[in-house]
Order: C-alpha cells, then structure tokens, then sequence
C-alpha cells in the first residue's frame, strides 16, 4: 500500500530561516490517545526559531518538523479518545509537527476552537495561553487585584498575559520598544505601558505602586533584567523566567532575594509530560474560554504567511520590529468563524 505523504516544513540543517523547506513528509497517524488534526492554520513561536538555529532539539518521542501550535478540523480519532470527534473544529498545542498540512495531537491538548474565532485567530491561542495559564496563573496563583509586570507585552506572551492578568482585575505594567508596540499594549489591556529603551522599568514600577513593587513579574530577557526585576518586585513577590533572550548569565542580589522572601522559578512547556499539558488544558477551558467566547478578551494582531513561506515568517519574527502573533495558513484554510 502507497503510505500517505502530505506537505510539510522541514528544517533541512541547523541555520537561518533559508533552512527552511516544502517537502513531501509521510502523514503521521492517530495513535491511541491521539488525534490527527487536518491543519488550517499554525502559529509562529520562539521556540521554532530556537530550533530551527539547533537550539532547541525536539523530545525524542516528538516530531522533528517544527510547530508547536494549530488550529484545524480533527480527521481521524486513536483508540480509547471519547472527548473528540471526526469534523471537530480545534486548536491545539502541539509537541512538533504544526507546520504541516496534518499533525498528530494527544487529545488532552486539543481545544474546542473558541465561538466567534476563525481558524487563523485560533492558530495564535495555544503556546501562549498553555505557557501564561501554567506560569502566571497555576504556579505564580496570580491572585486579583495585584500588579503584574511583564516584559516584551507586545509579543504573543506578553499580550496574552496582559489580558489573563486583566481578568483577574490585576493593575499591570507592561515593557515595549517603540510607540507603536506601546499603543497596542495599552489597547489589550496595559494600565501603564514602560518604554525599556528610554525608562527605566525599576523606578517606573516602584512609582506606580508606591514602592511596593510588583507582585508577579514575567521575563522574557534575562541577563541584567534578573536583578532589575529582583528590585522591581514586591515582598513575598514571584519572578517568572520564560525565556533569556538577553543572555542566559546573571549576577543577582542574593541579600534581596532573602530580605524580600522572593520566590524564582522557569518554565518550559514543551518537554513536560502530557497529562501535566492536559490538565494546563481542562484549567484554561474553564478559566479562559468563557473570555475568549464572550468577547473579553481582545483577538491578537496576526500577521499572516502561506504555508510555504514559512521562511520569510522567520525572518519576519527574526528581524524582531514585529509585535502580536506571525501564523502560517495552509490551503484547507477559508478562514471561516466559528459560531
């Protein structure tokens, strides 16, 4: 029997986004405890650009296409799945795999996609909303009416924090590199939008809340920001370590972390087992989905590329003038909304 290819993006060897190809890949299958995902539309991550320059290797039980996100309609049901259906309209998050015209998903981390949403809008929730859920919301337990603050509030993650911290009724702060990156950030929610290239994120916070500081703080940079950020936050306060964008060496204030009785922790979603992504699911489906399907939460701005292009997605997200979410749209996608 001819096995089933599909169209998929492969990084063809460690480098820029020119590594990046259209090949013909064999269709994976719905295992037991899977589903198989017919892709409309697959977000662009920092994690994907990590692996595609062969820092970020795939777990070895994974995909080694890259993608970590969809959305789409569910083609085939594994064994022993009873939650899901052939012709479900989904999103998902993905261990690998997602720029792909198929992709194979363990059920516990397939979504309904969100009334009043298209398939594209769908494609920017997951990664983000499975990384802000499982950091700011279940470990930091962001309680309402503390301040927050949150570094790189343009980006996928940090729009997407900005507004969970909002419906929690939190006062937030959030950091940005430009006006225009200011503006939106205050238009999804942002009490205070902080220029981190003309003020300084420490004061800034220190005013705002009358040097208290900020209860939870979410970092994308590293580097320096991780003693700022000691300062910046408040007694008993908690740090959130995403990414290390800035450097992954730090010098920090020891005495502040004591006197402060500050609690530091990092995350990363992809290698964890997938009971822990399921249950990070069931807590946004009854926490988050209400907002998205009320219109509470405000869609992302979404720059948008062909399948194929997915190269020049990169080097869109590589250039980093860009805010809101990069998604990639395969053919099966009409974009649709779901209502």
């Amino acid at each position: 029997m001819t096995e089933k290819t599909m169209q998929a993006i492969s990084i063809e060897q460690p480098g820029g986004p020119e590594v990046l190809k259209l090949v013909e890949a064999p269709m994976p299958y719905a295992y037991e405890g899977e589903v198989l995902i017919k892709v409309h539309a697959a977000g662009v991550n920092r994690p994907d650009i990590l692996q595609r320059m062969g820092a970020y290797p795939p777990p070895k039980d994974a995909s080694p296409l890259p993608g970590l996100e969809v959305a789409g309609i569910v083609e085939k049901v594994g064994r022993g799945v009873t939650n899901l259906k052939e012709g479900d309209q989904v999103i998902a998050l993905c261990n690998g795999g997602g720029y792909a015209e198929y992709v194979a998903v363990p059920a516990g981390q397939v979504l309904p996609l969100p009334n009043g949403w298209t398939m594209t809008e769908g494609a920017a929730l997951p990664e983000t909303l499975f990384t802000v859920q499982q950091t700011m919301i279940d470990r930091a337990g962001l309680e309402s009416g503390q301040t927050v603050l949150i570094h790189g509030g343009a980006g996928g993650i940090g729009a997407a924090a900005i507004q969970l911290a909002k419906l929690k009724d939190c006062f937030v702060l959030a950091t940005a590199s430009s006006e225009e990156k200011l503006d939106y950030v205050r238009s999804v929610g942002a009490d205070i939008a902080i220029n981190y290239l003309t003020e300084d994120f420490v004061e800034k916070t220190k005013t705002a809340t009358k040097d208290k500081g900020a209860n939870v703080i979410l970092d994308i940079i590293g580097s320096d920001y991780v003693d700022r950020n000691i300062r910046a936050a408040a007694i008993e306060g908690t740090i959130v370590q995403l990414a290390n964008l800035g450097g992954r060496e730090a010098t920090i204030t020891m005495g502040l972390v004591v006197a402060k009785r500050l609690t530091i922790f990092g995350s990363t979603l992809r290698a964890q087992p997938n009971e822990v992504k399921e249950n990070i699911a069931n807590n946004m489906k009854s926490q988050i989905w209400p907002a998205l399907e009320s219109g509470k939460f405000i869609k992302p701005k979404i720059s948008t590329y062909e399948l194929q292009d997915a190269s020049a997605a990169h080097r869109d997200m590589d250039a980093g003038d860009h805010f809101g979410k990069i998604v990639l749209r395969t053919s099966a996608n009409t974009d649709v909304r779901n209502d």
